[in-house]
């Protein structure tokens, strides 16, 4: 008798099975590409100079501290805001709101916010915020806008994430007398937690790699703040963030520059991917 495990394959299937394993080595050959390239072109340009100081024509230094601070600074002010509002939008849209043409249109809304190109966020920002609210070329100016360019991700994770919760979680803890809001705060937002910690990692990751759209809002500068004080004022003031002075190295020519901070750049991104499997899988096991 022929099982499945002694079953004669086709060639056809053979032929499948090659093309799958063909491409998933391209994929894999292709990231290790890019990384050792971008390695041996950018690692002699890295150093601890480079990473703690400011590029000055006057001291002769080149470094990129400014921009790695400006770039701390767009994210947590990003992420202050959009996270809380993109997890209060799915938990509304997934456990309050009915079913029907509003929920349909902000889901709509949102599915059309994620596609739209960036640099027309970038336009919006600098007109609306830079503009109309007189934020001028700032931090603030480029959060708001990457505010509105993150918000989307988050709140399509959150949904997926809750989502996955089984109904009888929530009929259990309903059945208990759980209030909806102290169910929603101990059972289903602990559980949906990986998937919600994924879609604000990857937040971080799409700011971290943004350029098009902080060049028309953020601005480019790459000064060091002085002390807390100035540091709280940077806020109102132009900051370039990394991918903004890899674009202006390039476009300056210092190719040894730009392949340093895009190193730096993939370092971040690296370590980001893996902080986001290293969390999802730890509050998968929490929950098992």
């Amino acid at each position: 008798m022929t099982s499945i495990n002694t079953k004669k394959r086709h060639p056809a299937d053979v032929l499948m099975y090659i093309a799958i394993y063909l491409c998933a080595a391209f994929s894999v050959a292709l990231l290790l590409g890019i990384i050792g390239y971008v390695l041996v072109k950018g690692v002699s340009s890295v150093s601890w100079e480079f990473l703690t100081s400011v590029t000055s024509v006057l001291h002769g230094t080149t470094g990129i501290a400014g921009n790695i601070v400006n770039t701390i600074y767009i994210i947590l002010i990003t992420m202050l805001i959009a996270t809380p509002i993109g997890v209060g939008a799915a938990v509304y849209l997934n456990e309050y709101a009915r079913p029907g043409k509003l929920v349909s249109l902000i889901e709509f809304a949102t599915e059309t916010l994620s596609g739209i190109p960036s640099i027309i966020f970038g336009l919006f920002g600098m007109m609306f915020f830079g503009q109309t609210l007189d934020l001028s070329y700032s931090i603030l100016t480029g959060s708001f806008t990457m505010v509105l360019m993150v918000l989307p991700l988050i709140t399509r994770n959150t949904q997926e994430a809750l989502k996955t919760v089984p109904d009888s979680y929530r009929n259990g803890a309903i059945g208990l007398g759980a209030g909806k809001w102290y169910m929603i705060r101990t059972i289903l937002l602990p559980s949906a937690m990986p998937g919600i910690i994924t879609g604000v990692i990857l937040a971080v990751g799409r700011i971290v790699g943004e350029s098009a759209a902080l060049l028309f809002t953020a601005g480019s500068s790459g000064l060091m703040p002085k002390g807390f004080t100035d540091l709280l004022r940077k806020a109102t003031q132009s900051g370039g963030t990394l991918t903004i002075q890899l674009y202006l190295s390039a476009t300056k020519g210092e190719f040894g520059v730009a392949f340093g901070i895009a190193l730096v750049l993939l370092i971040i991104v690296l370590g980001i991917n893996f902080l986001t499997k290293a969390l999802a899988k730890k509050f998968d096991t929490g929950r098992t």
